[in-house]
């Protein structure tokens, strides 16, 4: 029985975790799918929607950050789509901070390459496990 309740906290703990980094980013809660449109990517840092497991470059340069949107993390662009992580997140001038509203909405995924049906991008979210080809209708 214990062990039952310590394996509950310990999922419940790393559930909220996410939700506290979202915070961390400007438009962490609403990043969108670049595969489904009108839906979000949950786990922005990671190479699933839903987050857990394995990050993304994104997410590896945001724990190499302290887990703070620096200077450096919004001017990097980490999926190498020729967008700067703070232009598809919605803070194109880097000045965000925890807290306030983003000067936009989030208009890209850092750690995805996008669009994604370019060759380029093809290949890159190929090479680092992301599954973002198209949902076929």
């Amino acid at each position: 029985m214990l062990l039952q309740v310590f394996v509950s906290v310990l999922s419940l703990s790393t559930c909220l975790g996410f939700k506290v980094y979202e915070k961390q980013i400007p438009n962490g809660d609403a990043v969108p799918h670049p595969c489904v449109d009108g839906t979000l990517w949950n786990g922005v840092g990671h190479i699933t929607s839903s987050g857990g497991g394995q990050r993304n470059l994104f997410g590896d340069a945001f724990r190499q950050n302290g887990h703070m949107w620096t200077l450096e993390l919004c001017t990097d662009d980490t999926d190498l789509d020729g967008v700067p992580n703070g232009v598809e997140l919605g803070d194109p001038s880097c000045v965000w901070t925890v807290g306030d509203t983003p000067a936009g909405p989030a208009t890209g995924h850092p750690g995805i390459c996008e669009p994604t049906t370019l060759q380029k991008c093809i290949d890159y979210n190929y090479h680092y496990h992301i599954d973002c080809r198209p949902v076929n209708g």
